[in-house]
Formats: structure tokens, C-alpha cells, sequence
């Protein structure tokens, strides 16, 4: 049993890391040999659908065949799967649970500073550390082999990913409480990873935008004016006015999102009168998925706020692993980002809505941003994926026993070899996997509308 509380020593917790070896040692992160009794992939991502909205899984579909990297990207359920059916720590930690390269990038802290972090915790759970890291790890792979890079190079890459984790919980492991909780990684870091004078500036200019996506922004992008009155566009079918029945349940629940936010912003909120909502298509694994955006108004028309209301499901990793602490999927969502983000946005809530569906809230677009992967060398992936590695152990630090995930991974460098050597595999499966969509989509199994 591992030792927990105040009465844990930190010898005790990390000869608890060290014995996790037993279990799984760091060498056999490497493995990846796909059972006999594997899932069908389509099917995994069919079964995912029943659920969702019927007239936007075509849409899905149509953006997971894009490319291996945009099936990856949808198909968290498939490796959730295979994370499952191989030996692991037990070291357990609050799970982004879809920590691809993707889903780091830029945000606005309350104070309005610009952090890198995560961004997406709709899949988040408790369960292994390592199950976030070989998802990483296997992202850097595949959108190395899409750039084109040598395999020396995405191999390279896929190493970083996990280096960048250990040496980051590590770091994390001989620091304070309330140092670990504070940590911040500020966006400016990532300037330096740019060689160029010429990328150096686009990177710059990518900061500033990022500062510019705000509600005020997103104004004169999504709404126009008719009667006088603001009104969101209509840009089917990824945007579509909000039907009467939609509009009245999103009236009603506006409420309930409300008591889950702490006093001072319920007050805030109250300055804002509700003006407009629409249907929005969102992502590439959450498309299908009850997603709405609502236009709020302050002090005038020309003081917007948007917030996105989506729809929380079950997690992918619920099926594998022991429950977590909380029963309604959108608080899950909530308390997830609460505890991962180094700072959360300030009017992130949740709420059941219609039918029992669960929902959180947050804002729309509030100074985010995300890196244009595909444009980048060989060596500035390298140095990206360092960055997220180093981001997703901040976060794991927070819920997870650092000093003994730290005792786990040790000085030397087995862990990041055996998670790139998976990270390759991975990637082959991916492959194999989205093929396996392509043929799907032309023997008519599962319809496709790409470029969507």
C-alpha cells in the first residue's frame, strides 16, 4: 500500500516509487505488441457514437481521415483501450487522459498573464502517470513522420516528450507544497525554442495574437447586427442559431451554471444579460458531441462575453480504470482542469442539463492559442515536445505523488528510451488504424464529409 498523509516520509514515498519496478519496470514501457482479441477501431469509434448527434459524425469521421495525425487526435478511446491491456505503475495522478501535442498550448490566467499548459480535460480521470506520457510521446511520433522527419529524428523527439517529463517531476520532487502548487511555465518560454530570426518573429506575432483572442475579438468574427441587435452568424453546419427549444433549455440552466462558481464571479456574471446562443461543431474527437455557444452582453453591446457550453460524457478511461471521486461527468471535467491548470478560467462551471445531459461552462476564447506544429523543424519539435513533457509533469505533480513518480523514473535516462521505442510502435498502429478508418469510409461502413 502506498504510504500517504502527513506522516509519509519522503524516504517512504520514494522507496514506494522504486518498488512500483517490480510491477512495471521502465524498460518495459517500451512494449507495444497489439492483442488477438484487440478491438476493431472503427468499431471502438462507432460504439463512442451512438450517443452523440447522428448529422455531425460524418463530420467526424471526415476529419479523422484527413491524416494519421487528425485520426490520433480523435481517437482517444482506441489508445485508451491499448493503454489498458498493458502492465502499469499504479502511480496514480489526475490524467489529462487526451495529452497530445495538441492540447498544450496558450492561456490567459486570471491576472492576465499568458501561460503554457494544458488545454483540454474532457477525458480526464484518475489513473496511471505514464498513460499521459506514452499519449504524448506517441503524438510526437506521429506528427514527426507527417512533417517528413528522418526516424532518427522523430525517435529524437518522442524522447524529449518523455525526458522533459522526468527531469521535470524530478525537479518538482525536492520542492515545497505550495512552490509546486504556484509553478507556472509563462509563454515567453517559448521564444528561445525558436533558432530563426524569421521564426523567432512568427513566433512573436503568434504571442500577440493570442493576446488579441478575446471576447471582444470574437465580436466582430461571430455576430453581426440585425435590428439593431447583436446576433451570432449562421455559418452551417458547424454554426447554427440555437433552435426555441435549445434557446429556452439554455436560459433555464443558465442558473444552475451559476451556483457552481464562487460568489465574487456569480456577481459578475449577474452584470451580463443573456443575448444569443448557437450550435457550434467543435474539435475532431468531441464532433457529434451537444456543444453550444452563448452571447452575453454588459455594459453595452459592444462588452461581450462568450462562453461555451459542452457537453461532458463519460470519460475514455472510465472503463478501464477504478471510478474517480466525482459521479456527474461535467464536474469531472471541472475539478480535472481545477486541479491540472497551473490558473483556470474564472467562469468554468458545470450543470445537467435537458434530458439529464451533463455540461460544463467556460469562456470561449479568452487570450488561447496553440502551436502551428506542422511548420516546425526537427529541432524545435524536439524542443516543443520537451515543453509539454515539462508542462504535463507540473500538472501531474499537483495530484500525483511526485517524489515517488520520481524515485520510478530515476537518474538515468530507461524511461524516455522504452517510451520512445513505444512511441514508434504506437505510431505504426496509428497508421494501421487510420487505414483502417479509409477503408471503413470507402466500403461504406461509416460515412465521411471531408473538409468540414
Amino acid at each position: 500500500m502506498a504510504p500517504t498523509g502527513a506522516t509519509a516520509t519522503p524516504a517512504a514515498r520514494a522507496a514506494h516509487g522504486r518498488a512500483a519496478r517490480k510491477r512495471a519496470p521502465r524498460s518495459s514501457h517500451a512494449a507495444w505488441i497489439p492483442g488477438v482479441d484487440r478491438s476493431d477501431p472503427v468499431a471502438v469509434l462507432e460504439r463512442q457514437g451512438r450517443d452523440r448527434l447522428q448529422e455531425l459524425l460524418p463530420i467526424r469521421y471526415g476529419r479523422m481521415t484527413a491524416s494519421p495525425f487528425a485520426f490520433l487526435r480523435g481517437a482517444a478511446a482506441v489508445m485508451a483501450a491499448d493503454l489498458a491491456s498493458q502492465p502499469h505503475t499504479g502511480l496514480t495522478v489526475q490524467l489529462c487522459g487526451d495529452a497530445h501535442l495538441l492540447n498544450f498550448g496558450l492561456f490567459a490566467s486570471p491576472e492576465r498573464a499568458l501561460h503554457f499548459d494544458l488545454n483540454d480535460f474532457d477525458e480526464t480521470h484518475p489513473g496511471p502517470f505514464e498513460w499521459d506520457v506514452k499519449r504524448l510521446a506517441a503524438s510526437v511520433a506521429v506528427a514527426g513522420r507527417e512533417n517528413g522527419y528522418a526516424e532518427t529524428r522523430v525517435r529524437r523527439a518522442a524522447e524529449a516528450a518523455a525526458a522533459g517529463y522526468r527531469k521535470g517531476i524530478r525537479r518538482l520532487a525536492d520542492r515545497g507544497e505550495l512552490a509546486v502548487w504556484y509553478e507556472r511555465i509563462d509563454a515567453d518560454r517559448l521564444i528561445p525554442l525558436v533558432r530563426s530570426a524569421g521564426r523567432r518573429r512568427r513566433a512573436e506575432s503568434s504571442l500577440t495574437r493570442a493576446r488579441r483572442r478575446t471576447s471582444l475579438h470574437a465580436l466582430g468574427k461571430l455576430t453581426e447586427t440585425v435590428d439593431g441587435r447583436r446576433r451570432i452568424v449562421r455559418d452551417p453546419p458547424l454554426l447554427e442559431p440555437a433552435g426555441a427549444s435549445d434557446m429556452a433549455a439554455l436560459r433555464k440552466i443558465f442558473s444552475d451554471y451559476r451556483s457552481t462558481l464562487a460568489e465574487e464571479r456569480r456577481l459578475l456574471l449577474d452584470r451580463y444579460r443573456f443575448a444569443d446562443a448557437a450550435r457550434k461543431v467543435v474539435g475532431v474527437g468531441s464532433v457529434g458531441t451537444r456543444c453550444f455557444i452563448v452571447l452575453l452582453t454588459g455594459r453595452d453591446t459592444d462588452d461581450p462575453l462568450f462562453l461555451q457550453i459542452k457537453e461532458a460524457t463519460r470519460s475514455v478511461l472510465e472503463e478501464h480504470l477504478p471510478g474517480g471521486p466525482y459521479v456527474h461527468p461535467g464536474h469531472r471535467v471541472v475539478a480535472g482542469q481545477r486541479l491540472l491548470q497551473s490558473a483556470s478560467d474564472i467562469f468554468l462551471g458545470w450543470m445537467t442539463g435537458p434530458q439529464g445531459r451533463a455540461f460544463y461552462w467556460r469562456q470561449l476564447r479568452d487570450m488561447k492559442g496553440s502551436a502551428n506544429v506542422a511548420g516546425m523543424t526537427p529541432d524545435e519539435l524536439v524542443a516543443y515536445a520537451r515543453l509539454c513533457g515539462t508542462a504535463l509533469a507540473r500538472a501531474h505533480a499537483r495530484s500525483g505523488d511526485r517524489v515517488a513518480i520520481a524515485a520510478y523514473l530515476g537518474g538515468a535516462e530507461t524511461f524516455e528510451h522504452a517510451v520512445a521505442d513505444f512511441a514508434l510502435r504506437y505510431a505504426d498502429q496509428n497508421a494501421r488504424d487510420h487505414a483502417a478508418l479509409d477503408s471503413a469510409v470507402a466500403a461504406g461502413v461509416v460515412r465521411a464529409a471531408p473538409g468540414i
